[in-house]
């Protein structure tokens, strides 16, 4: 039975021109996604959510919250949590600046998203509640790219909590894709008192999930995924609540994992270094697209009106309105 590994069709054409040198392959963008967390009977579930199937991205794949790093989360924001400088040699990134846009892009995107803050007004304490029209009128403002994340905090009088959030894995988008995104993934519990929502006009639904629940979806071929996606879901199966898997980021390895296409003979092998479960074996000349309404082309985890907490999710429904902005826009699609 196949899977729901996202595949898209024109991949095949696009890794030959790769190995011929007839493609150049793009820079990635740095981006970041966040897999938030929330203890239920029987362990940890995840907040997943289902990117629109009218999306030139992974449309109808499921993903967490997460997008590119906007250039101005490299602004000055009040900081609890690890030191800049810790958090650059975990992120392995050459810069203070750089290691703060990339933790900034987690926790803005997981609140334009989801609606979930990880910030407080002192370094030991979260935001309660962040429903009401002033809180939307700010989240709106910083989703259209109106605000920075920096006012926003300042506006507000919030330190972002950086320790609540725990570096889980790297991957890079691959090279013979036209999107590129150079993505980190965090873990991070949800803060009591608040909850998540629909927040984002990229997905046509979010649900809370188990990820060995999530998982089995995905070997049963009913829930697509990119490999990322499912790499992490398995990675967390093994805790038994969010606290676990915090405590446990620090041991993850964060080398980015880069997909490798390569021609034997009259074969093409398309692999992840480490994650042999995502291998596939293309005949010359076979336009294999499997386990995706595949809408477009390559990894984070948006969310529209329909079912706003479900309790399990199901295959890709049809195509809802197109988002406010592209995924191209928003960036970080590798999740």
């Amino acid at each position: 039975m196949p899977n729901g590994q996202w595949y898209p069709s024109e991949w095949p054409d696009r890794i030959r021109a790769l190995a011929v040198g007839e493609l150049t392959p793009a820079t990635p963008r740095r981006a970041a996604t966040v897999l938030l967390l929330r203890d239920g009977t029987g362990g940890p579930s995840v907040h997943m959510l289902r990117r629109r199937t009218s999306m030139a991205f992974a449309g109808g794949a499921y993903a967490y919250p997460g997008g590119g790093v906007d250039p101005r989360d490299e602004h000055p924001v009040r900081w609890a949590g690890p030191s800049l400088e810790s958090w650059a040699a975990r992120l392995g990134v050459g810069s203070t600046q750089e290691a703060q846009a990339i933790v900034c892009a987690a926790v803005r995107e997981t609140y334009e998203e989801a609606g979930v803050l990880l910030a407080g007004e002192t370094a030991d304490t979260v935001v309660g509640d962040t429903t009401g029209d002033a809180w939307e009128k700010d989240r709106e403002a910083l989703v259209a790219r109106e605000l920075s994340f920096s006012d926003f905090l300042d506006r507000r009088g919030l330190a972002l909590r950086s320790d609540l959030l725990g570096a889980w894995a790297r991957w890079i988008t691959p090279e013979f894709e036209p999107r590129r995104y150079d993505t980190w993934f965090f873990v991070a519990a949800l803060p009591a008192g608040q909850r998540t929502r629909n927040a984002s006009s990229e997905a046509d639904r979010t649900v809370w999930i188990r990820p060995a629940e999530a998982a089995a979806g995905y070997d049963r071929g009913e829930l697509t995924m990119m490999p990322p996606t499912v790499s992490t879901l398995r990675g967390l199966t093994e805790f038994g609540s969010a606290a676990e898997a915090l405590a446990a980021a620090a041991a993850q390895d964060m080398t980015p994992v880069l997909a490798r296409a390569r021609l034997e003979g009259d074969e093409l092998i398309l692999s992840w270094p480490g994650h042999d479960e995502f291998t596939k074996h293309i005949p010359s000349g076979a336009d294999e697209g499997t386990g995706a309404p595949a809408a477009a082309a390559a990894e984070s985890p948006a969310a529209a009106p329909a079912p706003a907490e479900d309790p399990a999710p199901a295959p890709a429904e049809a195509p809802a309105s197109d988002a406010r902005r592209s995924a191209s826009d928003r960036g970080g699609d590798e999740r």
